[in-house]
């Protein structure tokens, strides 16, 4: 179990030197971020645009 665990740090901390010195995978991990906040502000913008809708039609009654 140790070496396993021991393995895993291993990899992860070459793997974060391989992104840290890489220009393309630091622009795509860059680009990947930016579109997921996009969709999470989308997602974010139409729950409360429902809510508000929702909120509207319970006052009129």
């Amino acid at each position: 179990m140790e070496k396993f665990i021991a393995g895993l740090a291993a990899g992860a901390m070459l793997g974060a030197l391989w992104v840290a010195n890489s220009n393309k995978t630091r622009s795509l991990v860059q680009k990947g971020q930016e579109e997921l906040k996009q969709r999470m502000d989308a997602y974010i913008d139409e729950k409360l645009a429902a809510m508000e809708t929702k909120k509207e039609s319970s006052a009129k009654k």
